[in-house]
């Protein structure tokens, strides 16, 4: 009896052993987990606490561009169709004040008075340029034709620009420099006589390559033309004004066309970037 009862004693001992240890570890457990809860609530509210910083600078954000938005808006109007700035259109106005009102009468929309505006100024322009047997000038519409004879331009085969050229080059350089929305093509012609085949000019192709790109230079470096309105263009002789059956008619034929072309949507354009 006595043995059992030992027995029993020293059951009820390890099992109370057993019982402390699992609770000691449950509790640690327990700790960590509540170090970790309260660890995850601090970093959700410096979450929180930096999104609501972000959607605040986002609100002042969208307040600025919704202020600039009704800004600009009350700066633009309609006019034909076209939505331009009031600076825009006051900066037009002024333009059409110096256009008589008889050469505006064929305009029907605010895109066909500017155009109009500029063929006035640039006809206005060509005053200064006379014409002469090596000099003559066409205008149609609002496109203006200027072709040079070579004998005042080059040398008889030669691609270099004589001075005799520099009065006609300035008062052209002049005109271009009148408006930056013009665009200018300088297309080089000649004869239909054959060429001595040499190391720099090959053909007429080239000659007339070689001549529109010289006076384009010329243009550029001498007069001061912005090159970003240039264009060179060869013809060889495959436009002719009469037939290459004579002495007479080759020289009329050998010549350099130059090309003014108001470009209105260039002039649109550039008229946005400076306001």
């Amino acid at each position: 009896m006595k043995r059992i009862s030992i027995v029993i004693l020293s059951a009820l001992v390890l099992t109370a052993c057993v019982s402390k240890k699992k609770y000691l570890t449950l509790e640690e457990d327990h700790g960590k987990l509540q170090s970790e809860l309260t660890k995850t609530r601090v970093e959700k509210e410096d979450l929180e606490a930096k999104f609501a910083s972000i959607q605040k600078r986002v609100d002042s954000y969208n307040s600025k561009i919704n202020e600039l938005t009704k800004e600009n808006e009350a700066q633009l109007v309609s006019v034909d169709g076209m939505v331009i700035s009031k600076n825009q259109r006051e900066a037009m106005r002024e333009s059409l004040k110096k256009v008589p009102p008889a050469y505006m009468a064929t305009a029907k929309t605010l895109k066909d008075s500017m155009n109009l505006a500029l063929q006035f100024n640039l006809k206005a322009s060509m005053d200064t340029i006379e014409e002469d047997e090596d000099i003559a000038v066409r205008i149609e519409e609002t496109v203006v034709m200027i072709s040079i004879s070579d004998k005042m331009l080059f040398n008889s085969g030669s691609y270099k620009v004589s001075n005799k050229a520099n009065d006609i080059l300035q008062k052209i350089a002049n005109v271009i420099n009148t408006e930056e929305s013009l665009d200018v093509m300088v297309e080089g012609h000649t004869d239909n006589k054959l060429m001595k085949n040499t190391a720099s000019i090959k053909d007429n192709w080239d000659l007339s390559v070689l001549r529109a790109t010289a006076v384009v230079k010329k243009l550029q470096n001498d007069y001061n033309v912005a090159p970003e309105q240039l264009i060179a263009a060869g013809r060889s002789f495959y436009q002719p004004l009469v037939e290459n059956d004579s002495k007479e008619n080759r020289a009329k034929n050998r010549r350099t066309r130059i090309v003014i072309l108001p470009n209105i949507d260039k002039f649109f354009a550039m008229m946005s970037q400076d306001k």
